[in-house]
Formats: C-alpha cells, sequence, structure tokens
C-alpha cells in the first residue's frame, strides 16, 4: 500500500508499506516538491505492488501536496496568458484551436456545417507542434513502408530493353 507524508524540509514522500517479522515497516519510493508524472513513474517503477496514478494524486491531494497540472492544461494556461498580453496565433492555427474546441466531445450531435476548417486542415493539425526531427523520423518510416510495398509489374507495361542490349 502506497501513502505520501511530508516531511519536516518541506519536501513530501510517496512511501510503501510492507509487513515484516519485525512488524510494519516503509520504505520511500520518491521525494518530491510537487507531484508530477515522472515522479509517480518513478514510484510505480520502485513499488513491490501496481500503483495507481489516480489513487497517488488523491493520497498527495489528502497530505496537501501540490501536483503539477498536466501538459495540456500548462499550455493552455499559457496560451491564455499570451492571449491577454496582446499575442495572437497565426490565422490558420487560430481557426484550428476554436475548431478543435468548438466540436470537443460532440460525438452525438451533428456536425457545424459552416464550419471553416477542412478534413486536411484538422488532419494536419496532429503535425502542427513537432520538431523537424519528429517530421523527419515519420518521413523516413513512411518511406521504410513505401519501400516494403511489393511492386507488380502491370500487364500492360511497356517493356524498355535493358542498357546491356543497347
Amino acid at each position: 500500500m502506497a501513502f505520501v507524508v511530508s516531511t519536516k524540509r518541506g519536501s513530501f514522500e510517496i512511501r510503501e508499506s510492507r509487513s515484516t517479522p519485525e512488524g510494519p515497516r516503509s520504505r520511500t519510493l520518491v521525494t518530491f516538491r510537487e507531484l508530477t508524472d515522472e515522479a509517480i513513474e518513478k514510484a510505480r517503477e520502485k513499488a513491490a505492488k501496481p500503483l495507481s496514478a489516480a489513487e497517488l494524486r488523491e493520497a498527495a491531494l489528502r497530505a496537501g501536496a501540490p501536483i503539477a497540472p498536466s501538459p495540456v492544461d500548462r499550455a493552455a494556461r499559457e496560451l491564455l496568458g499570451r492571449l491577454a498580453r496582446g499575442e495572437r496565433p497565426d490565422p490558420m492555427l487560430r481557426r484550428l484551436l476554436l475548431d478543435a474546441l468548438a466540436t470537443e466531445n460532440r460525438g452525438d450531435r451533428p456536425a457545424d456545417p459552416s464550419a471553416t476548417v477542412s478534413d486536411s486542415a484538422r488532419a494536419v493539425s496532429e503535425w502542427v507542434g513537432t520538431t523537424p526531427a519528429e517530421r523527419g523520423e515519420a518521413l523516413a518510416d513512411l518511406l521504410l513502408l513505401a519501400d516494403a510495398l511489393p511492386m507488380r509489374r502491370r500487364a500492360d507495361a511497356i517493356g524498355f530493353p535493358g542498357l546491356k542490349a543497347a
């Protein structure tokens, strides 16, 4: 069983209790100041029994530990702050953001016919924030896939003589 306790130095620990012949004992899995996804993952790796991230977050809240926001929430806060300071995104990115937020959880409702974002723009929106290295890796994977596909000669293809025949 895992639990969260505060330390005298102002940090927090995720501990795991276990039963021994000498009595109950606990060992520290992770020490943190703010509970992050990385701290949860480290605790899960070191734990003897499987740990749930949701249970660890609840235990941290009970102990009064600060919990780091999710990456999506962090990005949303940063975007809202920049918008408040007068910065504006590219018009196409703005339309994609508005479309993504407007169509969120709308699987049971018909699509808005006045949407200004095309399907191809929605498809490419996943790649907007990727680095050139990630794009290069995806391109290399795509080219390797194309090389792995078998080629069939068409029956109506014109055959050319080889270079040796010329």
